[in-house]
């Protein structure tokens, strides 16, 4: 059994821990609360024009762009979001496991040389240069302060590389933010961009229909937007979606929202992720605080019982002797 110094000691030590924890746990909620807030202002904006945009390219077939045609996949980028320090539950380790399944995954097909790494946060930074990973750049900065002009070269930097064929896919992976006890870990296609969402909102309907399908749309590509369809009685059969008013042209259009989603998915995702790595820290450190508390109960116990024992063994000492005597 531990003497009654070894055990104050230990006390005096958790006690100490225990304090770093606890204002460790009011720092990250602090400053989740600062990172909610940014999040929640940013996020239905953002939302909002990924719908518009889905939404129009999905029903509007003359509106054909380079970056929401699929094409076979030789070289693909994934921007993984993870934080610059630790004592955050395991809100890096399922980043960097997630990330390591997606690149097996790829490799497998293409070759390791084949798959890019942008990782923003020096933890995922580290882990993908000790893995051995095709590393492009350092973004750790961003982790810490959250910057939209980088957020910009990057979104363009990884938009010329689609539009020259040098990627033909980009992800990204990170922890979306749904409440301050739930991080949920998601892989998003980036780039092409993804109307099979907006395809997917409404059932598989007829052709005749004015609902906009994936089905639908490959039929109004073939189709001469010249030619008039009528029925038995001659009249003209309605067109499958009804034909968006663009102004100033549809070039003009999807050349300023095609850009500005871009960097917004790039930005609304950080967010997340920082909004997540401090919840998931307020969580880690709210842990250890009441294991804390706990270890020190059990301390304080065993030393009660370790102190009333010598005082008892003393005490029998006392009348012992007295009783010789």
């Amino acid at each position: 059994m531990p003497s009654l110094k070894e055990i104050k000691g230990r006390i005096a030590s958790v006690n100490s821990t225990r304090k770093i924890t606890s204002a460790m746990k009011m720092v990250a909620s602090s400053k989740l609360h600062h990172a909610q807030v940014a999040i929640q202002n940013m996020l239905p904006y953002e939302t909002m024009l990924e719908h518009i945009l889905k939404s129009f390219l999905a029903a509007e077939a003359e509106a054909q762009t380079i970056y929401d045609q699929e094409r076979p996949v030789h070289r693909v980028a994934l921007v993984v979001y993870s934080s610059n320090s630790s004592l955050c539950g395991g809100f890096n380790a399922n980043i960097i496991k997630m990330m390591t399944q997606a690149v097996d995954s790829y490799s497998a097909q293409l070759g390791l040389d084949n798959v890019e790494i942008y990782p923003i946060g020096r933890k995922v930074y580290e882990k993908a240069q000790k893995l051995g990973y095709q590393v492009q750049g350092e973004f750790s900065s961003l982790a810490d302060k959250p910057n939209v002009r980088q957020c910009i070269d990057l979104a363009m930097e990884l938009g010329e590389k689609f539009r020259t064929g040098k990627i033909d896919k980009v992800e990204l992976i990170y922890h979306h933010f749904k409440s301050a006890g739930s991080q949920v870990l998601t892989r998003k296609t980036f780039l092409p961009i993804d109307i099979e969402e907006e395809l997917e909102r409404d059932h598989e309907r007829d052709l005749t229909s004015i609902a906009a399908t994936k089905e639908s749309q490959e039929y109004l590509k073939k189709k001469s937007p010249k030619k008039v369809k009528l029925d038995a009685e001659g009249k003209e059969v309605p067109p499958l979606n009804d034909n968006f008013i663009v102004e100033p042209d549809m070039d003009t259009v999807l050349s300023q929202l095609i850009p500005k989603l871009a960097h917004l998915m790039l930005y609304t995702a950080l967010l997340d992720s920082v909004a997540s790595e401090h919840a998931a820290r307020m969580v880690a450190m709210q842990t250890a605080t009441d294991n804390a508390d706990e270890l020190l109960r059990q301390l304080n116990l065993q030393y009660n019982k370790s102190r009333q024992q010598a005082i008892t063994s003393e005490l029998l000492d006392i009348v012992g002797g007295t009783v010789n005597n």
